[in-house]
């Protein structure tokens, strides 16, 4: 006699797969909710051992990642997003993004960028990686020293 019990799949806290309207979905409400973000609900898309690198860091571990996300909302005023092209080929999903943040005595400032999902064999987000010019975009925000910057880059890069 088999006493094993099998979970029933509408009652587990597997969501999902992540498709192209999921994605604009989830990370519009994340960002676009009246100043700091909430990413509480995207975190069960996260693997386990979701490894995320932009141009600053590079973390492993969703614990890791939510004290990330943590401590940009803790920093941030306000901070908000807006999705353009989100599209997706097999497991990869790619988005283009403005988010624009503000902090306590800094003007808002946008960063350009796009954001690189890459998706496990259960659907779940392995790997996310985050491509913007964090510094470009900040020092061409900055009074008179915008200038000096757009210069020295022309100058030294072309």
């Amino acid at each position: 006699m088999n006493n094993r019990i099998e979970a029933d799949p509408k009652e587990t806290n597997t969501p999902e797969p992540l498709t192209v309207d999921s994605v604009r979905t989830l990370w519009s409400k994340t960002y676009n909710t009246q100043g700091k973000p909430d990413w509480s609900h995207l975190f069960p898309y996260y693997d386990q051992n979701i490894v995320f690198q932009d141009s600053i860091q590079r973390i492993e571990g969703i614990e890791t990642f939510k004290a990330m996300c943590q401590r940009l909302a803790n920093r941030c005023q306000s901070l908000n997003m807006e999705l353009f092209n989100v599209m997706q080929h097999d497991n990869v999903i790619m988005m283009e993004w403005i988010m624009t943040m503000s902090f306590k005595k800094y003007p808002e400032t946008p960063l350009y960028g796009s954001t690189r999902l890459t998706l496990n064999d259960r659907g779940m987000i392995a790997e996310q990686r985050d491509y913007y010019d964090l510094w470009g975009d900040v020092f061409n925000n900055i009074p008179r020293f915008n200038r000096m910057y757009r210069k020295f880059m022309a100058k030294k890069f072309g």
